[in-house]
């Protein structure tokens, strides 16, 4: 089965909406530039909360060939829940992906498995894609737990989500030691665990579950280095941090087949 790749590219919180309206519009010319085709790969941005309207306008104005989400949801529907912002208000505002289970999320919010559950299922009722992260740190890597601990992540995560949802979701492997560190795992690294990620789908599902599914590896991915990344048959694309801030690198990044 063809997987068409996904990049997106998490914006976390950099950019207010002004910043926001000048990165979308330089990075429109730039993909222009770089003859950019939507059937090689999709391009997808990440904002904070604030500029997602901004953003939403503006590809929409102008028709650019950009999708564009959430970087978290509530697992509440409504209600007095301060801080937070619900599924029904992100899909009013045409997000098609949310992502959920980021390790800045697990790390500094104390997100568990269960909870990054409920926030997939909230993302697939109101009709949006959930892009699931996992990954493991860096001491789980140098005792050689990697695959366990990201599988059993991921484990979790799908838990009571039908095969029918699961074939359409994003997960994201993103080893928490390569993340914003400059270090990269190495296409090899990729390709192990995302392929054991495959796996085990297929283990929880079936085999056509597992070869729609699409994974995306991140962790200090660029222009550099995606294209040797993105030669792993279990590898669909990439969650792209830092560069995703640049039109430019996040343009070559997205047209990767070009190079």
């Amino acid at each position: 089965m063809s997987r068409t790749p996904i990049m997106a590219g998490n914006w976390k919180m950099n950019m207010d909406h002004l910043g926001a309206v000048s990165l979308v519009q330089d990075l429109g010319k730039a993909l222009e530039d770089a003859g950019y085709d939507p059937a090689r790969s999709e391009a997808v941005v990440i904002p904070p909360f604030t500029d997602i309207r901004s953003v939403q306008t503006l590809v929409e104005g102008d028709k650019l060939p950009l999708a564009w989400g959430a970087q978290d949801i509530s697992a509440h529907e409504d209600g007095a829940y301060t801080g937070e912002v619900s599924g029904s208000m992100l899909a009013k505002l045409g997000c098609s992906y949310v992502v959920t289970g980021h390790s800045e999320r697990r790390e500094y919010h104390g997100e568990t498995d269960e909870l990054v559950n409920a926030k997939a299922k909230k993302i697939i009722e109101h009709g949006m894609t959930p892009i699931i992260c996992c990954g493991e740190p860096l001491e789980v890597r140098k005792a050689g737990k990697h695959v366990e601990h990201t599988v059993g992540q991921i484990t979790a995560d799908l838990a009571g989500i039908d095969a029918a949802d699961v074939a359409k979701l994003v997960i994201a492997y993103e080893p928490i030691w390569a993340i914003g560190t400059g270090e990269t795992a190495t296409a090899d690294d990729a390709q192990e665990v995302c392929g054991a990620i495959r796996k085990a789908v297929a283990d929880l599902y079936d085999e056509a579950t597992a070869e729609s599914v699409r994974i995306q590896y991140g962790g200090s991915v660029k222009a550099g280095n995606v294209v040797e990344i993105m030669s792993k048959p279990d590898v669909d694309g990439a969650l792209v941090g830092g560069a995703s801030l640049k039109a430019g690198d996040f343009a070559q990044i997205v047209t990767f087949y070009a190079k």
